[in-house]
């Protein structure tokens, strides 16, 4: 029988298949060998077989067509926490105000999105609040750049239609800062979304040591949100500093035009980033954010 993992907690998976949710373990030989990473998790495509009892054990695990993952450092080395699997995009929620957009925490999660190969969808919410002249202003140096965008009032309804035609039939990863009306958004799009996934959120986050819930909402048109509360400490990860300005598309086009192959777009002779910095062609703000994010990573 085949499924998806729905929910994962305490070594218990969720599995929905045809038939209904299957409450399931991993087959012990699944778990043999030295781990590096999860081996199920949220949105893995599965195979189980079903006890007497009910309950099940999942056989197998479908390999993943993308993951959106992050690094858990342990004592015996780095371990790959998958998020979720096969995710259809990651949807970046940011308020045009009240809190500003944070724009160097925006273009970060748009490298690791580049790096893991899960396209992004930027949401701007809040729009009532600024106006929707001003707000794309703002965001403009994403859609300069092709970044699919939708702008939003949770207040008022603006644009969620069109957000939800975006989540229909897809698995999505939903994450942003506090703040910016991701509940009150997830229940515009779904009457009572945004208040199942809080209540998941606060189960997770209270106390030091207590489990993880990962878990999928369905939607009634078809799909899957996965919620992310404390995503925004993503750090990147599985990425050299010199390979940073290969994730920021406007960047990537212009490296192969610099006068040195390890240029670092800093103080070079003949560097095609810094000339298009300068003619107005980069975003200064998001010239800093590949600064920041390069250089921070030689610190770290």
């Amino acid at each position: 029988m085949c499924g998806v993992i729905v929910r994962s907690q305490s070594g218990f998976f969720h599995v929905q298949t045809g038939t209904g949710v299957v409450v399931c373990q991993l087959r012990g030989r699944l778990k043999q060998g030295r781990r590096t990473g999860d081996i199920a998790a949220v949105g893995d495509r599965v195979q189980i077989s079903q006890q007497g009892d009910g309950t099940g054990m999942i056989e197998n695990v479908e390999p993943r067509q993308r993951m959106f993952a992050r690094r858990d450092p342990t004592p015996q080395g780095e371990y790959v926490q998958v998020i979720l699997a096969n995710p259809d995009q990651v949807v970046l929620i940011f308020a045009c105000t009240e809190p500003r957009p944070h724009f160097g925490m925006i273009d970060r999660f748009l490298v690791i999105c580049e790096k893991q190969a899960v396209p992004p969808l930027l949401v701007a919410n809040k729009v009532d609040r600024l106006g929707l002249s001003q707000a794309e202003e703002l965001f403009s140096r994403y859609s300069r750049l092709g970044y699919p965008l939708v702008y939003t009032s949770a207040r008022l309804g603006t644009g969620v239609a069109e957000l939800q035609q975006r989540l229909v039939g897809r698995l999505s990863l939903f994450t942003g800062p506090s703040g910016v009306g991701k509940s009150s958004l997830l229940n515009a799009i779904q009457p009572g979304l945004g208040l199942s996934t809080r209540e998941i959120s606060q189960a997770t986050s209270k106390g030091r040591h207590t489990t993880v819930v990962r878990q999928l909402f369905p939607l009634e048109g078809g799909g899957f949100v996965a919620d992310t509360p404390g995503l925004k400490a993503l750090a990147l990860w599985d990425i050299e500093p010199e390979e940073v300005d290969g994730y920021l598309p406007e960047l990537s086009a212009l490296v192969g035009a610099c006068a040195f192959s390890d240029c670092t777009h800093v103080h070079e002779p003949g560097c095609a980033v810094r000339a298009a910095v300068e003619a107005g062609e980069i975003h200064p703000s998001r010239y800093q954010s590949y600064l920041s994010m390069r250089f921070g990573m030689e610190e770290s």
